[in-house]
Order: structure tokens, then C-alpha cells, then sequence
């Protein structure tokens, strides 16, 4: 099971949410920025190399924003955009949970 895990520095919370599946919170750059809407860019695999890439619209929470997803091979990589495409990737870094 994956652990939870925070970088708060960054504004990014993962936290298990049952059986191969974690909640991701985002409260950064984009976040404290004035975003109307943040979207979590995904992919599996290799962080280098990610496949089944996918973006999603994540909810507004009291904590920011939210996404509940489910792991395949208990690894994902993931950043995040707002609605005018702007990231905020780790400076490039990404984030990965496995």
C-alpha cells in the first residue's frame, strides 16, 4: 500500500484512499495563484517515459484541490496545469508515487 506522503513546500498531499487508489491535494503555485480550475496531468511507468497519459480536472476542496485515482502497478507520475496551460511540473521534476 502506498504511504501518505506530503511536500508542502510545493502544496502536494498524497494520502491512501483504499485499495490501490490515492487522494492527490494540490495547493500550490497555480492554486495560490488565482487558478479557476486545476487539472492533474498523469501518467504510468517510468518517470521519464510515461504512458496512458491523461489529464483530469481535479475538485475544489477546503484544502485546495482534490483527485482520488486509482494506481495500476502501484506507480503514477503526475503534475499539475491550470485552464490557461499553466504548470506547475516540480521544475521539472514531476512527482511520482509508487
Amino acid at each position: 500500500m502506498t504511504q501518505s506522503w506530503n511536500d508542502y513546500q510545493k502544496g502536494v498531499e498524497v494520502k491512501p484512499s483504499g485499495f490501490d487508489e490515492v487522494n492527490i491535494v494540490y495547493n500550490g503555485l497555480l492554486s495560490r495563484s488565482g487558478a479557476d480550475q486545476v487539472f492533474l496531468h498523469y501518467g504510468l511507468g517510468d518517470p521519464r517515459s510515461w504512458s496512458n497519459v491523461n489529464t483530469i480536472r481535479m475538485d475544489r476542496s477546503f484544502k485546495g484541490w482534490e483527485k482520488t485515482l486509482r494506481l495500476q502497478n502501484n506507480q503514477i507520475t503526475f503534475c499539475f496545469k491550470d485552464s490557461a496551460n499553466n504548470w506547475d511540473n516540480n521544475s521539472g521534476f514531476n512527482w511520482t508515487i509508487r
